[in-house]
């Protein structure tokens, strides 16, 4: 088992990974806001995976063991926050909704520690209150894999993210595992707070939203994921993020969302 590093200060800065790039198991001393401005994230708690679209930020507690994946090339956003500042009066990390006034204080904030020193510039002030004042009134819109701790709940769902386009009922999958769709209802509402529906288009979403990041078709993304068309996956999607699946692929996204250099 890897070490868990202790980096006392969450970093503000913005920085690229390569597709399939991580970052290992860590905690920091203070709060963090994670954002991908391009690229997909998936970051990994022990609570379960967050993921992390450009229309979504992670808030990782201070104390919070996580760890990040890149899907994509991506552009990686940190706004590293004082354990005594907590704008979200969150103790447990969430997803949430970032609008394009949001996204643009994350970027100036990120890009400004990034290529100068900290100040105490009216300036500085003036975007981090604001941003603060943002990340306050932000929604919470999950996109997060609870992680399962039943044994065959955990069967379950391993045998679905090997591949989300299994169509099987509950009932047919319980039989492969010896469970009832009686007792598994009840583990997947109890267990992981949501119902086998919901956990399996959250775990289609995730996987379409690492599907796009590296650019595959949307109607094979569709149908790897297990939607009946590609027109049903797009109105799930849209009806999720706000916006089309073409928005996520790597030829849509802005190259100037993380200045190199």
């Amino acid at each position: 088992m890897k070490e868990i590093r202790h980096e006392p200060v969450a970093p503000t800065r913005t920085q690229w990974l390569a597709p399939g790039a991580a970052i290992d198991p860590h905690r920091h001393d203070d709060h963090q806001i994670v954002y991908a401005g391009r690229g997909v994230l998936a970051v990994t708690t022990s609570t379960g995976l967050w993921i992390a679209p450009a229309t979504r930020a992670i808030w990782v507690p201070a104390g919070t063991v996580h760890a990040h994946q890149a899907h994509g090339e991506l552009a990686l956003h940190l706004v590293g926050l004082p354990a005594s500042e907590n704008p979200l009066n969150l103790v447990e990390p969430a997803s949430l909704t970032v609008g394009p006034l949001l996204r643009e204080l994350i970027l100036a904030h990120t890009h400004a520690h990034t290529h100068a020193p900290p100040d105490d510039s009216p300036e500085r002030a003036r975007l981090r209150a604001v941003l603060l004042d943002q990340l306050r009134v932000s929604p919470q819109q999950p996109v997060h894999l609870p992680t399962p701790s039943s044994p065959q709940l955990k069967a379950v769902c391993e045998i679905l993210r090997t591949n989300p386009a299994d169509n099987r009922t509950l009932s047919a999958l319980g039989r492969e595992v010896g469970a009832s769709d009686r007792t598994l209802s009840r583990l997947f509402k109890a267990d992981l707070g949501m119902t086998f529906p919901q956990w399996r288009t959250q775990l289609r979403l995730y996987r379409a939203l690492v599907l796009l990041a590296e650019d595959s078709p949307v109607t094979t993304v569709a149908h790897r994921c297990g939607w009946s068309s590609a027109s049903a996956f797009i109105d799930v999607f849209r009806r999720s993020f706000g916006h089309t699946p073409g928005a996520h692929q790597p030829r849509s996204q802005s190259v100037s969302a993380c200045p190199k250099g």
